[in-house]
């Protein structure tokens, strides 16, 4: 159902009737006044997402950047079991990272409050211990290194600022502002300018502001269009998400329709420099579009819209991951379909990797947090009803990155140096792309044990706690720079040795001096990415365009 009511204190009553009755709630265009629901109902709400997403985690884990740039056909079967969440637990633990990060942070607000702050929230982060690559970790070295939100995550210290990072994990953020959008963006705001800015803070606002509208309407294309009304208009993310919505209206049957005109307009990625001119696309606005795909064509089906959005690809195990949190909160955890439900339960009373957190223990922290957060925002909480104040969506700050500054050359670099190392270009920006690795002998049992056959020695192994930390200073046309550490040790690495963006357009020199090498360490870099601030241009001759 897809009605406006004109009375807003009728459409309000419909509303609690609905509510309190356990029955579906309609889908209406209502923004303002109250809703309520029972303690058992928001609970059901709450552990769906949890649940939702967790399963949408495992079930692209196969296909995960197996497909860029491609449809994962229909003749690709992606398996689903009894088992299955407990195989991926077991196998790989890194893959729960959408989860075990959102966990993170929920964990800081059950430590420090609901109105805990941005400082707070980032030194927790950059303490943790797990693994994190992309925007993620570049802002974890940022902190480290006394670069501060929202400095961690703006684009000039963070080649990454635009990836999915915080799309992936702002999903804890609708789910203890239920209803409450402009609440769960506040949240955004306080969070997401630690990893990311631009575009890649958008995913996450976008993300949270899906979920917390997915406890007030089963409709899900109003869901989308509500949640879009937080992004400004006139940012690239907000233009791409508005694309995937005009093209479901003119494809309403043929969601791969609307996956092509996505990759001929959107699918480039210019800022981080695994993506700049290949196939990888980790770019929030993409990615984030095809999470829209999955959830405009599922059509509320928790089966069909999780597969869909699994099959556009990229980052496959993400995208199907916040389809079905959000399919989650608007079905409820008793109405997830017990075939995917079921393989679930095996593993949600386990601690998460690095973690002291389980999907146990997430359902009701994030219940606690929700609670707090309606009252906080002048809702009730009574034994037998909680009442959540509604309001319209209200766009965030804009913010654009990368401006005059576009990917014009990729240079297969492949070379290391132990010493000084200088680079020619013409442009006004540049990122080196490679890291700082230790060359390690293995004794040949140890290659037999891992089945690497390849002789007695092995490059670019390292204990993952090595001490070691590089420092280099870089000169741009012979003037000091910048001063670089680059540690070995994996959860204080910094992601690429150089870059620089928004130069004077022209010709420019960049020398890198390692002030105090080791013989037993070499930085690579493999490839270098050349920016400008003119658009380009094909170097085709022009009679061969005609």
């Amino acid at each position: 159902m897809n009605r406006t009511i004109g009375n807003a204190t009728s459409a309000i009553l419909l509303l609690c009737i609905m509510v309190s009755c356990g029955q579906t709630l309609p889908a209406t265009k209502v923004v303002s006044g109250n809703v309520s629901f029972t303690r058992q109902q928001l609970l059901d709400k709450i552990k769906g997402g949890w649940a939702g997403q967790t399963i949408g985690v495992v079930y692209g884990a196969p296909v995960e950047f197996k497909y860029q740039g491609s449809i994962i056909p229909d003749y690709q079967n992606i398996p689903w079991r009894e088992g299955y969440v407990k195989y991926w637990w077991d196998k790989k633990p890194g893959l729960f990272d959408d989860v075990y990060t959102d966990l993170n942070f929920v964990a800081v607000f059950e430590k420090y409050g609901l109105q805990v702050t941005t400082d707070t929230i980032a030194h927790h982060w950059a303490s943790t211990a797990y693994h994190l690559a992309h925007a993620n970790q570049a802002s974890r070295y940022n902190i480290l290194n006394g670069i501060m939100p929202p400095k961690s995550g703006f684009w000039k210290n963070n080649p990454h600022a635009d990836d999915l990072d915080f799309q992936i994990e702002a999903d804890f953020i609708g789910l203890m502002a239920p209803g409450m959008v402009n609440s769960a963006t506040e949240i955004a705001n306080r969070v997401g300018h630690i990893m990311n800015s631009g575009d890649g803070w958008y995913g996450g606002v976008f993300v949270s502001a899906l979920y917390s509208l997915a406890f007030i309407s089963n409709d899900v294309q109003e869901i989308v269009q509500q949640a879009l009304k937080t992004i400004p208009e006139g940012t690239k993310f907000h233009d791409c998400i508005a694309d995937v919505i005009k093209w479901r209206k003119q494809f309403p049957n043929d969601w791969q329709a609307t996956w092509f005109e996505l990759q001929k307009k959107w699918n480039q990625d210019v800022g981080c420099p695994k993506g700049v001119f290949l196939s990888f696309n980790i770019d929030a606005k993409i990615n984030s579009a095809y999470a829209a795909i999955g959830l405009l064509y599922g059509n509320g089906d928790f089966t069909q819209s999780v597969d869909i959005a699994a099959r556009c690809g990229q980052d496959a195990d993400c995208n199907p991951a916040t389809v079905g949190g959000v399919l989650g909160v608007m079905l409820g955890y008793s109405k997830i379909p017990s075939f995917w439900l079921n393989p679930l339960r095996e593993i949600e009373a386990l601690n998460f990797p690095e973690t002291e957190m389980s999907l146990n223990k997430a359902y009701q922290l994030s219940l606690k947090h929700a609670l707090g957060m309606i009252s906080l925002a002048g809702g009730s909480v009574n034994v037998d009803q909680i009442r959540i104040p509604l309001s319209n969506p209200v766009p965030v700050a804009f913010e654009q990155n990368f401006e005059s500054t576009f990917p014009i050359f990729r240079d297969r670099f492949d070379k290391s140096f132990t010493d000084e190392l200088s680079y020619d270009f013409n442009g006004n920006g540049f990122i080196f792309y490679g890291n700082l690795v230790k060359n390690s002998k293995i004794d040949k049992d140890y290659i037999d044990r891992v089945s690497k056959r390849v002789g007695s020695e092995v490059f670019g192994l390292a204990e993952p706690n090595d001490p070691y930390v590089a420092e280099l200073l870089m000169y741009i046309d012979g003037k000091p720079d910048e001063s670089i550490k680059l540690p070995m040790k994996n959860s204080s690495r910094r992601l690429e040795p150089a870059w620089k963006y928004q130069l004077l357009e022209g010709k420019h020199n960049v020398t890198l001096k390692w002030l105090n090498p080791k013989p037993e360490y070499e930085i690579r870099i493999n490839d270098i990415v050349v920016y400008s601030g003119i658009p380009p241009v094909s170097n085709l001759p022009q009679n061969l365009l005609k």
